[in-house]
């Protein structure tokens, strides 16, 4: 083997595919501990919602348990629209955009999936229809249901955690999204899950952080390429999909 352009290890075929069995093992062994982690995951203890949230959506009024829409499960999208926000973040709008063909694919396995944010309903609805989708968006405005669950914190205490940050990423997208840093980071990006049984909600799942990356479709797809994600360096890359350059096409 040798070092090619970029200092890329270039081999033959057969020295390629005698390491890429090698690889196998490991991605197989991969594969059987995210079976055990999701083993995991359904075994957690849940607990029984006993606070009545109220979620403002298309067909009026809603509690947590109508969002299940005659489902037995119920999967959340906290996607980051805080009230203060003038269109939704650009990451949140990208793990919407790999999930919009997936929701009547969770339909058929008895799950229904909403995305919940703190902005009134009607800038929700507007930006979604901006972005083409279709999936259920709800408000949780005025509801304890974000913070409750982490999601969401009060500004002033964002406030303390962007005290002296005049640059970077975050100021970046706050100014997409139309707000200030602490107005920005009211809010956070996350997943749920929760269950209905005999009337009453229980909650069974939370993730947030890189746990959402599980939303982006194009991760693992790109995990798969020569250059991997390659973000090192480079700022932030992703956009919302009508706000990226389209090259010239013959």
């Amino acid at each position: 083997m040798m070092k090619g352009m970029g200092n890329h290890t270039v081999g033959t075929r057969e020295e390629y595919q005698a390491a890429r069995e090698k690889l196998l093992v490991r991605e197989k062994e991969l594969t059987r501990v995210g079976d055990e982690l999701a083993k995991e995951r359904r075994e957690l203890p849940r607990v029984s919602i006993e606070k009545e949230y109220v979620f403002e959506t298309e067909a009026g009024t809603q509690s947590l348990g109508d969002l299940f829409d005659g489902r037995s499960q119920l999967l959340v999208h906290h996607f980051m629209f805080g009230p203060s926000y003038d269109a939704g973040c650009p990451i949140c709008s990208s793990a919407a955009d790999t999930l919009e063909g997936t929701v009547i694919h969770l339909n058929q396995r008895d799950v229904t999936f909403v995305r919940v944010s703190r902005a009134p309903l009607e800038k929700l609805l507007a930006y979604r229809k901006r972005m083409g989708w279709i999936f259920p968006w709800v408000s949780s405005l005025g509801s304890d249901f974000n913070f409750d669950f982490a999601m969401s914190q009060p500004e002033e205490a964002a406030a303390a955690v962007v005290q002296g940050v005049d640059s970077g990423p975050l100021v970046d997208l706050a100014a997409e999204c139309g707000t200030e840093p602490a107005g920005y980071l009211t809010e956070a990006p996350g997943l749920s899950a929760f269950a209905l049984e005999d009337g009453a909600v229980y909650h069974t799942y939370s993730t947030s952080a890189r746990g959402t990356e599980v939303m982006m479709g194009f991760y693992p797809l790109l995990d798969r390429t020569p250059k991997g994600r390659n973000e090192t360096g480079s700022g932030l890359w992703i956009r919302r999909h009508d706000e990226y350059e389209q090259p010239d096409r013959p």
